[in-house]
């Protein structure tokens, strides 16, 4: 069986490791930080066989020629010379086994250009976003356009509703404000801010999510409800869905 765990690392960065229970080996996903991947592996006694990458950020890549250096392992990552190390660079439509399981892979520009995400179906199915989506938001829009990122929102909400949710940080708090400001009348993110913050207390992550969980909570994903539009109305254009997503990044840029 697959388990994925959080290692964390910056303070509010999340480096995921997959493994699977009868073997040693294990793979990683944006190790933005080499330090507490190593120091797992060598307490455990671990292998690092893959490393997947979902974009150039240095939070998500910092830790690669380190990883590299001491164990060579496979590297997997968007076509982007900028991220030295990635040895299969791949693009939407490739597919590739990892422990046993069948990715997929699914460009979402936005946060940045070269963003991919990685899915795998099984029960459940688990989606690797970085920060294409996070829980009840998404991405700051660094180099795409709000356009791209709607877009790119719309092919992940796609996907089975039981997929679990693995964004790169934990972010769901200040989300979760955002959230009941620009959705004030659904009770969804009520719930979920008050599970979250008991999670919180006990220092315990917020992720995975779930896309299920995601349409009901996150606005980014709840373009076409009549109570977001309402509230984004004060902030800019609500006209169409993309220009309710566009107002609804802009808004949370300076929430």
């Amino acid at each position: 069986m697959l388990s994925v765990t959080p290692i964390p690392a910056f303070g509010d960065n999340y480096i995921w490791l997959l493994r699977q229970d009868t073997s040693s080996e294990i793979c990683v996903v944006d190790p933005g930080d080499a330090a507490p991947v190593v120091e797992l592996i060598e307490r455990e006694g671990l292998s690092l066989s893959t490393v997947l990458i979902t974009h150039h950020h240095a939070d998500h890549t910092g830790g690669l020629p380190e990883l590299i250096e001491r164990y060579a392992p496979r590297v997997i990552g968007p076509n982007n010379p900028r991220i030295p190390g990635i040895e299969e660079r791949v693009a939407s439509g490739d597919e590739f086994r990892v422990m046993g399981r069948r990715f997929e892979v699914f460009e979402v520009p936005g946060h940045t250009l070269d963003h991919i995400a990685f899915f795998t179906a099984g029960i459940p199915p688990l989606l690797f976003c970085g920060d294409a989506l996070f829980s009840a938001g998404c991405g700051r829009l660094f180099e795409g356009t709000p356009e791209q990122m709607h877009a790119s929102l719309n092919r992940l909400a796609a996907l089975p509703d039981d997929t679990l949710v693995f964004a790169a940080h934990e972010y769901t708090l200040a989300n979760l404000r955002f959230a009941l400001a620009a959705d004030p009348h659904n009770p969804d993110v009520a719930r979920a801010m008050e599970e979250c913050q008991r999670a919180r207390e006990l220092d315990r992550p917020t992720l995975p999510s779930s896309l299920g969980r995601e349409k009901r909570i996150n606005p980014f994903l709840r373009v076409t409800d009549a109570g977001v539009r309402q509230a984004a109305a004060d902030h800019g254009a609500t006209d169409s869905d993309q220009a309710t997503f566009a107002t609804l990044r802009a808004w949370k840029d300076n929430f």
